[in-house]
């Protein structure tokens, strides 16, 4: 047990503590990622001293983020570093040095977010850790750069696909050997590339874009929705569901602007896309 003498000494630095302002434990990190200290009162650290500690905080963090991940697979990754021209003053977080220079004073690792030098880039050990946030596609990304950036052992496309043939597909006749159509494939590749995301984060950036339009295209875009959800209200009829009419209305209503074939026929699937989720959910995004 504390002596009363040792307790209340304990409760007047509690209560320099409560006293202190608020930028007090953020003044205190910086000095200690900088190794100075700051005194009582409190004096306040050079600006550019600050970005300096902000980047050598980042750099701990991230090391210390690999270090204790115990669910994190150890496989090796080199870093894909690329020049980058940074925006005010910044230090490399492998030597911490300033890094001087207007443009291209360093390289960005375009996977992790690691700034370095680019003599420093030889030296930085293989330990890119991916940012799931950077990582902008499922297919035709690398592999381990996949893996790593999901913390999984393999691709989670891989899991999921094997996990349903193998649930309802394996009595299927020419299982593998009957090619699916193309556009079904690209439509079930095309939502793992969207991380098959949430249907109400999906609407709202969809209504977010909906309110850049200018009111004369926003106006008529809503009178056609309205009408081509009651062209599919007839589909017993006419055949035409939401994305029958997204085939025909997708490359009108959402051209290119630049008149390339190859643009076209890439775009074509989310063209389709896109004006059938304006139609589905007409009454809710207008």
């Amino acid at each position: 047990m504390l002596s009363q003498e040792l307790w209340l000494e304990n409760e007047k630095k509690c209560a320099v503590v409560r006293k202190s302002k608020p930028g007090r434990k953020r003044q205190e990190l910086l000095a200690v990622a900088l190794g100075v200290k700051v005194g009582v009162k409190g004096s306040f650290l050079w600006p550019p001293l600050k970005l300096f500690a902000c980047s050598q905080i980042s750099s701990l963090v991230r090391r210390a983020a690999l270090t204790h991940n115990d669910n994190h697979f150890n496989y090796e990754k080199t870093h894909n570093f690329k020049v980058h021209t940074f925006r005010g003053p910044h230090w490399c977080e492998y030597c911490a040095n300033f890094m001087w220079g207007l443009i291209a004073q360093g390289v960005r690792c375009s996977d992790c977010g690691l700034n370095v030098h680019k003599q420093c880039s030889k030296h930085v050990p293989n330990d890119c850790q991916p940012d799931l946030k950077r990582i902008k596609k499922v297919y035709c990304c690398d592999l381990t750069t996949l893996v790593k950036a999901h913390n999984t052992q393999r691709p989670m496309v891989v899991d999921i696909c094997i996990r349903e043939i193998e649930a309802r597909g394996l009595k299927s006749e020419g299982l593998y050997r009957v090619s699916g159509f193309t556009e079904h494939i690209e439509d079930v590749k095309m939502a793992f590339d969207r991380e098959i995301s949430n249907a109400d984060e999906r609407l709202e950036a969809v209504h977010e874009v909906l309110m850049l339009l200018p009111p004369a295209h926003y106006e008529t875009l809503r009178y056609l929705m309205i009408h081509l959800k009651k062209v599919t209200m007839n589909e017993k009829d006419n055949f035409m569901n939401a994305e029958n009419l997204g085939i025909v209305f997708g490359p009108t209503l959402m051209r290119p602007p630049e008149d390339s074939t190859l643009t076209t026929l890439h775009d074509m699937r989310y063209q389709k896309l896109i004006v059938q989720i304006l139609i589905e959910n007409e009454d809710v995004l207008f």
